[in-house]
């Protein structure tokens, strides 16, 4: 063993033997993240030299350097000294060639104050969850933070924040800059900062929450940046919009996203809501002792301020759309799940069963006005005890009714059927209950409901078991008890509302990602940890790329000039996910009908999906694609089975290649595997597509059947041509009328009269 002159450590003799290069370290430093505390043990770095490819994956991704190249040998080296723990490396080596034993060299995360609950509770509607109330605080927090090269929460979060970004704006004491960073992919960091469920995004996908620790508070220093310089207005960013007319339904998050970036396209933006207020969930489905009013309504009083047009009162249905095409170039479907679930029970039609929308949004308006809530007040006991609320469901939403109801000073039960381990509540909004005097049984379900009068009385309930997440929860047998109710109240969640079930909204897109992830999301490590214990054992990574799915899918219109986003796209999603599909589904509608005068002319995004056997087919696609390129366009050639929804989404032409299998008596047709990628494609919503085909015999009707196939997934057919082995190959026929096609303006759009 060598010395090394630089850090007076142990360094492998290159002459040794063994694969492995252990570098042992001192038994006490300092962390530089948390000056002037006493380590009792550092990291150690592994690197099992046979492994290491020199790929150089960790190396890039190491946030403190503590890892290079030995260019001698082209292995990694390791300096222990340098490294904090974090794990990065280990996550990110392909060949699980790094281990790291010892602590993460991590501060204590900073203390937030706790929760504030208001005295007297009943008629408060004051906020109850505080943010940092101080620089020192936010400084404290924000040096937590290791500026990883390839962040691992920047996946997490649903809109792809800066988290790195604005969080060393905030070191710097700059918050104009901090929101200009946020500004940049989010339009609602006061509100997300408030109601995010970071710890399964962003903050279970940090580095130290992946290593086995505490994240940083992204979600309070997010909130910090907010709370201490106003939220900007709305500027332009762009003249895309310029001579468009965009109609969009639904106020809400989703809403809020596609206005705000049709907005600033400098399109002429006119919202329809079918509630008498603005905001959807963030008005009526979320507590002033939450979310306050003026944080929710913020970001419509600066699109109003910005010259959006905003219309409440007025419900659309799914026979309206084509009209509206007729008044404006396209429609944005934002409408929220606001639709609440009801347990099908005995007694569930006794009119003192409630829903979770009914009664918050009646508690809201009485809670500002401080006025008794009607529900309560029409179910209040003649003896004088306070009522009794049964809230059936253990989610956010149960807690919001429930937390509500105490305000009107009634008793609260909240009852779920699944293990508390596995139910889907923040663990601080449940706190908060409790601490409020919400009695919360978890394992416990409705099985009937008994009263008179209209009127329910009683509610039979039962306990139950579950093994896993994964397993609906069963009945306990013997285990029931009755418990006296004067209201019960449904809050198990919320659906699509009914009359666009059965529309062209009704494709509700799952928010999971199919396939091998690409190689950027493997390579960063986020992966790598299943279930992190700060996330509650939630796979983030997964959860990270589902969203992904949906956010692609909001770009692909579900039929000509109509685009969808939000609940209306992936059912009940969070306020984060909709907003995030809202802009993206904007950003598309501003791609494929931009059409200012004047305008630079961009070049066109070509995707070709190619079934190639005997390499003819590959053949003939790239001297298409190489004409095309010639004309000034971008083209990309890729085998079916690379081809995904990102790619999809972002083509403003489709061309599927295929050779033909068959016999000329038997019957030729496309490829089995074209005719499978077909069939699976998401409705493409009049997207210009082209197909051709190579053939050694006569391919008889296999062209027109893969044609057929496009157009009836929502494809706009613009050219098609099959390519034999002789007698030219039409190749340049064809381009012709791609290039036609594809020229700026020239793609089929309906344009109103």
């Amino acid at each position: 063993m060598t010395t090394s002159p630089v850090h007076g450590l142990q360094a492998l003799d290159s002459s040794a033997a063994s694969p492995i290069a252990t570098i042992p370290q001192p038994v006490t430093a300092t962390s530089p993240l948390a000056p002037g505390a006493a380590i009792a043990a550092t990291p150690t770095v592994t690197v099992v030299t046979e492994r290491c490819a020199g790929c150089q994956e960790c190396v890039v991704r190491c946030p403190t350097g503590a890892l290079t190249m030995d260019i001698a040998t082209w292995t990694v080296s390791a300096d222990s000294s340098a490294c904090v723990g974090c794990r990065q490396c280990v996550r990110t080596c392909p060949f699980t060639a790094i281990d790291v034993s010892g602590p993460l060299l991590v501060a204590e995360r900073t203390p937030l104050p706790g929760s504030h609950m208001p005295e007297p509770l009943i008629g408060s509607a004051a906020e109850t969850r505080l943010g940092f109330g101080s620089w020192d605080a936010a400084l404290a927090e924000a040096s937590r933070c290791l500026q990883c090269p390839d962040p691992t929460c920047v996946r997490g979060c649903p809109v792809h924040n800066d988290i790195p970004g604005f969080v060393a704006a905030i070191r710097e004491r700059d918050l104009e800059e901090a929101h200009a960073v946020l500004r940049r992919t989010t339009l609602l960091p006061d509100v997300c900062s408030r109601v995010c469920d970071q710890a399964v995004q962003c903050e279970g996908a940090c580095t130290w929450s992946l290593a086995g620790g505490t994240p940083v508070a992204i979600g309070a220093l997010e909130r910090f940046v907010t709370e201490h310089h106003p939220v900007p207005p709305l500027r332009p960013t762009s003249r895309d919009g310029n001579g468009l007319s965009v109609a969009v339904v639904g106020s809400g998050p989703a809403g809020i996203g596609a206005a705000w970036e049709l907005a600033a396209a400098g399109a002429d933006v006119t919202v329809l809501e079918r509630d008498a207020e603005p905001g959807g969930l963030l008005g009526w489905g979320i507590p002033d002792f939450t979310l306050p009013a003026a944080v929710a309504d913020r970001p419509w009083h600066q699109l109003v301020e910005a010259g959006v047009r905003l219309r409440c009162g007025v419900e659309v249905t799914p026979g309206d759309v084509d009209q509206l095409l007729e008044k404006h170039d396209a429609v944005v479907l934002a409408m929220g799940a606001g639709a609440a679930i009801r347990l099908p029970v005995e007694g569930g039609t006794l009119g003192s069963v409630i829903d979770a929308t009914e009664f918050l949004t009646s508690a809201e308006i009485a809670l500002r006005e401080h006025t008794p809530l009607p529900a309560l007040e029409a179910v209040r006991p003649s003896d004088g005890r306070a009522p009794r609320v049964l809230v059936v469901g253990g989610g956010n939403t149960a807690m919001d009714v429930a937390r509500s109801a105490r305000r009107f000073a009634a008793e609260a039960i909240c009852v779920e059927w699944m293990s508390e381990r596995f139910a889907p509540v923040r663990p601080d909004e449940l706190a908060e209950a409790r601490a409020e005097g919400v009695d919360v049984r978890f394992a416990t379900t409705l099985v009937r409901l008994e009263g008179s009068d209209g009127r329910v009385q009683r509610a039979r309930l039962q306990r139950t078991r579950q093994a896993s997440a994964r397993k609906r929860p069963t009945l306990i047998d013997g285990s029931e008890e009755t418990v006296e109710v004067d209201l019960v109240v449904m809050a198990m969640g919320y659906r699509k509302y009914p009359d666009f079930s059965v529309s062209l909204t009704s494709r509700t897109v799952a928010r999971v990602a199919e396939g091998l992830p690409s190689r950027s999301w493997q390579a960063s490590g986020i992966l790598a940890v299943d279930q992190p214990a700060f996330a509650r054992h939630q796979p983030v990574g997964k959860l990270a790329l589902g969203r992904e799915t949906a956010r692609t899918a909001a770009a692909i219109p579900a039929r000509d000039r109509v685009w969808v986003a939000g609940d209306a796209l992936v059912g009940p999603s969070t306020v984060v996910e909709a907003m995030a599909q809202g802009r993206r589904a904007a950003k598309a509608l501003l791609s494929r009908l931009a059409k200012t005068p004047g305008r630079i002319t961009k070049p066109r995004s070509v995707l070709m999906a190619v079934e190639s056997r005997g390499g003819h087919t590959r053949e003939k696609a790239e001297k298409i694609a190489s004409q095309l390129r010639r004309a000034g366009h971008v083209v990309a050639v890729a085998p079916l089975a690379e081809v995904g929804l990102a790619q999809i989404a972002a083509a403003d032409l489709l061309i599927v290649g295929t050779w033909v299998e068959g016999l000329v008596v038997a019957g030729v047709r496309p490829a089995r595997a074209t005719r499978r990628f077909v069939k699976e494609l998401p409705e493409l919503g009049e997207t210009p597509v082209a197909a051709f085909c190579t053939y050694g015999v006569n391919p008889r009707g296999a062209l027109s059947e893969l044609g057929s196939s496009l157009t009836q997934r929502g494809g706009h057919l613009v050219a098609s041509a099959a390519f034999g082995p002789r007698g030219g190959d039409k190749v340049t026929s064809f381009v012709s009328s791609l290039v036609s096609t594809l020229r700026e303006g020239a793609i089929p759009v309906a344009v109103r009269n």
